[in-house]
C-alpha cells in the first residue's frame, strides 16, 4: 500500500473505506503506511445491515438485490465519499467461508469490491470468488485486489 498512499498525497485525494467482510484489513493495511494519515479520513466496519443503512446505504438497494451485491458494495462506497467529503471511496461485502444465518441470500465466498471516484463520478467494481482454506488468507486476498485496483486507477 505504500505506493497507494504516495500516489493519493501526490495527486491531493483522500480515501475512505467502509468494509464489511475484510473487517478492516484494507483500512489497517492503508494505515500500517507512514503517512497514511494525510490521505485517510476515515473507515467503517459494517458488519450489519443495519450500520450499513445508518452511513447511508439504501435499505431498499440491500432489500432488492441482498447485502452482498455488487449493488451494495456501490452503495457502501459512494455512502462513504458523501459521509466524509473524500475523493475515493471502497466499498466490501461478501461472504468469506461461512454462512450468514441472517442474510441467507447471496452465495459463500464470494465478494463484492467497489471503489467510487467521485471526481469522475465513476465505479470501478470487481465480483470475486475466494477460495482460499482461512478467512485471514481470503481477507488477505481480497487486501490485495483492493491495492491492485486502486494503483490502476490512481495510475490514469
Amino acid at each position: 500500500m505504500q505506493e497507494v498512499i504516495r500516489l493519493l498525497k501526490e495527486k491531493n485525494l483522500y480515501i475512505s473505506t467502509m468494509e464489511s467482510c475484510t473487517g478492516g484489513g484494507v483500512v489497517n493495511a492503508l494505515t500500517n503506511v507512514e503517512g497514511a494519515s494525510e490521505v485517510l479520513k476515515y473507515s467503517a466496519v459494517t458488519y450489519s445491515n443495519e450500520f450499513k443503512i445508518k452511513m447511508g446505504v439504501s435499505e431498499d438497494i440491500i432489500n432488492k438485490y441482498s447485502v452482498y451485491s455488487i449493488e451494495t458494495a456501490k452503495e457502501m462506497a459512494k455512502s462513504i465519499v458523501n459521509f466524509t467529503n473524500s475523493d475515493l471511496g471502497v466499498g466490501i461485502t461478501g461472504k468469506l467461508n461461512r454462512v450468514d444465518n441472517n442474510n441467507l441470500v447471496g452465495d459463500n465466498n464470494r465478494v463484492f469490491i467497489s471503489i467510487y471516484d467521485k471526481n469522475n463520478d465513476n465505479y470501478y467494481n470487481k465480483e470475486v470468488v475466494v477460495d482460499k482454506n482461512t478467512r485471514s488468507e481470503n481477507k488477505l486476498l481480497i487486501i490485495d485486489i483492493i491495492k491492485d485496483m486502486l494503483l490502476e486507477i490512481l495510475s490514469r
